[in-house]
């Protein structure tokens, strides 16, 4: 294999989240939580806590794109409403405090509206004391993990475990200081590294697409779990 080019080694998020599964075997049937983060973790989530036998939620976080190169990230925002900044980024751009507020204002409108979409009539599932698996499809830079794993501390969970089929050893290493256990498929160690590359098939996932798949959770699922408190 050309070790400047990632082998594929997922079909879709869905097999992804099956793979994920198997290396965290050790929490099936645990009562644990499993957290998503929308858009993009959705059926990764779905996948692991149907093979746990978990709970399933949203914890919404989103990234501050860097203004005019928005595949870059400035931070991110956290469900609560809190900013994690990327300081390199920061430093290296030269943004003036005012910029960043502001940048960060729409992202934590954007936050604050699709956390009221994804959660309209369900109640928030009680993470209190309990092991909350946090998921997505990947890591790369990990500033949003980073914002996700602090919100769900600030809702005072026993554990958080980081859960994601692929990820940068950079955004491991980080992940690893703020979270309890980081669990991936795969670490990538090469200079250039895009989630996208692991996935032989890769696409944008629609707030359509996420209502759909939560209902179809909530519906499967309910009549074991009930309603959540």
């Amino acid at each position: 294999m050309n070790l400047t080019e990632p082998e594929v080694i997922f079909e879709d998020r869905h097999e992804a989240g099956r793979k994920l599964a198997a290396v965290m075997e050790d929490y099936k049937g645990k009562q644990v939580v499993v957290l998503a983060i929308p858009n993009g973790g959705i059926p990764v989530g779905i996948e692991l806590a149907a093979a746990l036998n978990a709970e399933l939620g949203v914890v919404v976080c989103r990234k501050i794109p860097i203004p005019m190169a928005p595949e870059g990230s400035l931070g991110a925002v956290a469900e609560d409403g809190t900013v994690y900044l990327n300081e390199a980024a920061v430093k290296r751009i030269g943004l003036s405090r005012e910029q960043i507020n502001y940048e960060a204002s729409k992202v934590r409108v954007d936050v604050k509206q699709r956390s009221m979409l994804y959660q309209a009539n369900r109640l928030p599932i009680r993470v209190n004391e309990r092991v909350v698996i946090v998921v997505d499809d990947g890591l790369a830079s990990g500033i949003t993990m980073t914002a996700a794993v602090e919100s769900v501390r600030g809702r005072r969970a026993r554990e958080i475990v980081v859960a994601v089929p692929v990820a940068s050893a950079t955004a491991v290493n980080k992940l690893e200081r703020v979270a309890d256990k980081v669990f991936t498929c795969t670490t990538n160690y090469r200079p250039k590294f895009y989630i996208a590359d692991y996935y032989r098939h890769w696409f944008d996932i629609g707030d359509d697409e996420v209502l759909r798949y939560l209902e179809q959770w909530r519906t499967r699922r309910q009549p074991k779990f009930g309603t959540a408190s």
